[in-house]
């Protein structure tokens, strides 16, 4: 063997004798140890900074641009019962009105018609009911079969229920009960066909005027009702907002309770929450823009500078500091945005975590850790 090539074979031996060397030392290790010594010397050389864990604080409130609603039920639409013309209007925009106060009266040929028929109808019946007084009568004398009795007794019922069928299309129409019993009673029919109001509100648009020709279903007004308002809140969409939150007014006394929060994402990345005033509703108009504020449900952990956290393999590590020096704890991060974080884990208020040269505390936690 020549000189040349036994110094290369020492060389090797001496290669891998560093290499085994260095496999066996304990920084790397599959798995490095939680805990990890770090004087206070030491910390101060690596400018070593701490954040401590406060408790929880108050929950976060959200401002929110917000409109004002009516309840979902406190617009109604006052529609044409019957094909006519608008004959007289009895209010005027914003007027304050009572359930069944007379809001317009309508010239309808139908009209004239249904009590026509209401009234033809109780004719019928009138003379039905006398002939099945007198067929009960010649069958008790034993004059005619117990048959007629029985036929009559049937067109007698028919002709009431006729009644019934025409008194029903009159209260549809929206006639009052002494425009139907007027007709039922023979007397004199009904020009007009008055229009009353459903519930009590305000007059909100009205949209009908004297001599227009109207058809069955075409809206002539409209009435809101302003004793129940509702708030119509934005809030960015992925906020959590639980059904039954308080919500207030900025600059009113005006609270609100939420009712549903929308599943459909708007173009402005925003979702809808809808909440029914509780209080202070006098204080507020529809159609109003005002600045709501929403307590949102935090999310669970705590929030930390973004660069607190460290990784390890896939897993998110914080170092907590502990009597000896640190601890690798181990945490999910369950958001970031911008410069900080929300993790979550073993983690406690009044701990101190470290915040700055995290890189110098990772290299020394795997430089000093030993396999488990």
């Amino acid at each position: 063997m020549s000189p040349m090539s036994g110094a290369r074979g020492r060389l090797r031996l001496v290669a891998c004798a560093l290499t085994c060397a260095a496999l066996s030392v304990p920084g790397r290790a599959a798995q490095p140890s939680a805990e990890f010594a770090i004087s206070a010397s030491q910390m101060r050389s690596l400018g070593v900074t701490v954040h401590k864990l406060d408790q929880p604080g108050a929950v976060p409130q959200l401002a929110a641009p917000a409109r004002v609603v009516l309840a979902p039920d406190g617009d109604v639409m006052v529609s044409a019962p019957l094909d006519g013309v608008v004959d007289r209007l009895l209010v005027k925009p914003y007027d304050a009105v009572k359930a069944g106060q007379p809001l317009l009266k309508l010239a309808s040929p139908v009209f004239g018609g249904l009590q026509l028929r209401l009234m033809e109808a109780s004719a019928q019946a009138k003379l039905s009911r006398q002939a099945l007084v007198r067929e009960k009568q010649l069958f008790a004398e034993g004059i005619i079969p117990e048959r007629r009795v029985q036929e009559t007794q049937v067109a007698n019922a028919t002709a009431a229920a006729a009644v019934r069928q025409a008194e029903a299309e009159l209260r549809l129409a929206g006639a009052d009960a002494a425009a139907i019993r007027g007709a039922a009673a023979g007397g004199r029919l009904a020009d007009t066909l008055v229009v009353r109001a459903a519930r009590d509100g305000i007059v909100s648009t009205l949209d009908a005027k004297p001599g227009q020709r109207v058809q069955a279903a075409d809206p002539l007004l409209r009435i809101a009702d302003l004793r129940e308002l509702w708030l119509e809140v934005q809030v960015p969409a992925g906020t959590r907002v639980a059904s039954g939150t308080a919500i207030t007014v900025v600059g009113r006394e005006v609270a609100a309770a939420v009712q549903s929060v929308g599943t459909l994402v708007g173009e402005s990345q925003t979702v809808n929450v809808r909440a029914r005033v509780t209080s202070g509703a006098a204080r507020l108009r529809p159609g109003e823009a005002v600045e709501a504020r929403v307590p949102v449900a935090a999310a669970a952990g705590w929030t930390l500078p973004l660069q607190a956290v460290t990784h390890y393999g896939r897993q998110a590590y914080v170092f907590v500091r502990s009597p000896k020096g640190f601890v690798a704890t181990p945490v999910t991060v369950v958001s970031s945005a911008g410069p900080s974080a929300r993790v979550d884990g073993r983690l406690n208020a009044g701990q101190e975590v470290a915040i700055g040269a995290v890189i110098a505390l990772k290299s020394a936690w795997l430089g000093l850790g030993g396999s488990d």
